[in-house]
């Protein structure tokens, strides 16, 4: 592992963790010759999966992108760890499917799941570029449909 403050491979673990939830393997490390710790993240790269767009074109699976569009909605709303956690959580989900090939859209449910239980405003946010909402019409009907759920989970 090479240190990001002076570039040297000489660097030790001095403490790992690793969980049976979360697929990555946190290390925390010194560099031997700048005396410096970082912190690195070790993930099994896994077969890749391929999206296949809304509108038939194909491309390969890509993480930040996914994390980059939740950021955009959760911006000041959810913490790095929840989006971190909600991102694994769904690779992982698309990952149990037995086959390299996600259509778009279930990408894009999975996403409004994991936002809606951390966040309804981020889930709005989110929902209002991903149901390409066309005015403020289908804005409203979706935010009543989340006040109706829950003022009955709240009446519970």
């Amino acid at each position: 592992m090479r240190c990001p403050y002076c570039s040297k491979t000489d660097t030790k673990v001095v403490d790992k963790r690793d969980s049976e939830e979360e697929p990555v393997i946190r290390r925390r490390r010194e560099c031997l010759k700048c005396g410096k710790r970082f912190t690195t993240y070790e993930r099994v790269d896994m077969v890749d999966l391929t999206v296949i767009k809304k509108d038939g074109k194909k491309e390969q699976f890509d993480r930040e992108k996914l994390k980059r569009g939740m950021l955009r909605a959760a911006e000041k709303r959810i913490s790095m760890e929840q989006i971190d956690k909600a991102i694994d959580e769904i690779e992982s989900t698309l990952r149990k499917k037995n086959t390299t090939e996600i259509k778009g859209p279930q990408i894009g449910d999975l996403v409004m799941k994991k936002l809606k239980k951390l966040d309804n405003i981020a889930y709005i946010r989110f929902a209002s570029v991903y149901r390409e909402f066309e005015d403020l019409t289908d804005l409203q009907g979706e935010i009543r449909e989340i006040i109706k759920k829950e003022k009955s989970k709240n009446s519970k």
